[in-house]
């Protein structure tokens, strides 16, 4: 393995356990990684302040990627870079999850947005970024403001032909993917988890070869194609896994921990 430098990661699926927890053996490998000068980030397609929970126990001191790397922040969660959905696209996007009957969720910088506050996937939300949703009755007036629209469903086959329908539709003009079964993700273009990566790897003055990534979803294989070496969740499915370098145990099985041991171990 090529000597690494810096360990972007995924949060929902990787870093976290099912129950959004993180693990002691997870927290002492990023701490092993600080104590080794090898460089440790966040990126996720979560809103911002749906990271604030993870900056302290692991010591982040670099920038952090929201919204699937369209917004990086700082520690302090301090915008540094951010971009927002074209206000034509956001609306399109509206109107092709009306169709295929998904919960919907519109997320600004600082706010969670949604209609129905006893949608079926809100409770999980709360849970997941440690926050409430706002409710409204209209999207329109946040539609210039949109840093991510999600539509949530049950029904997972049914979600991927509606982001199929998305990207169609869209094309160039919004990046729509999911970033879990049940949820489908659009965020602005042109930007991604891959460029995220690209950006925080020239600001440490690192080659993207001296980067390692982990992930699980489809949204996390943007990194995976620009970083040297990238590590698969044992729960990812088969797809993500052929596209990584290296497969790992899966969320419940210590599986991020156990990444960061082999990148410790190849460092030393």
């Amino acid at each position: 393995m090529t000597k690494i430098a810096l360990v972007v990661s995924d949060v929902d699926g990787t870093l976290l356990t099912k129950e959004k927890l993180l693990t002691d053996r997870a927290i002492a490998a990023v701490r092993k990684l600080h104590e080794t000068g090898i460089g440790f980030t966040i990126t996720s397609s979560r809103p911002t302040i749906g990271m604030r929970f993870l900056v302290e126990p692991l010591g982040i001191a670099l920038p952090i990627g929201a919204f699937n790397g369209s917004c990086i922040v700082d520690p302090a969660l301090k915008p540094v870079e951010q971009h927002l959905i074209p206000e034509a696209a956001a609306r399109r996007a509206l109107e092709i999850l009306t169709e295929f009957g998904a919960e919907i969720w519109l997320f600004t910088s600082d706010l969670w947005l949604a209609r129905d506050p006893n949608g079926q996937y809100v409770p999980h939300e709360k849970r997941a970024i440690r926050a409430d949703p706002a409710i409204v009755d209209d999207f329109t007036p946040y539609l210039s403001k949109a840093c991510k629209i999600v539509g949530a469903s049950a029904d997972a086959a049914g979600l991927e032909r509606c982001e199929i329908a998305m990207q169609e539709a869209l094309g160039a003009q919004a990046t729509a993917v999911r970033s879990q079964s049940y949820y489908l993700d659009i965020t602005p273009p042109g930007v991604n988890k891959g460029t995220f990566v690209q950006t925080i790897a020239h600001q440490l003055g690192v080659s993207t070869d001296a980067v390692a990534t982990i992930g699980d979803m489809r949204n996390d294989l943007a990194m995976f194609r620009v970083s040297g070496t990238s590590f698969a969740m044992g729960n990812a499915s088969d797809d993500v896994k052929q596209q990584a370098t290296h497969v790992t145990a899966s969320n419940e099985e210590e599986g991020f921990a156990k990444a960061m041991e082999t990148i410790l171990d190849s460092s030393g």
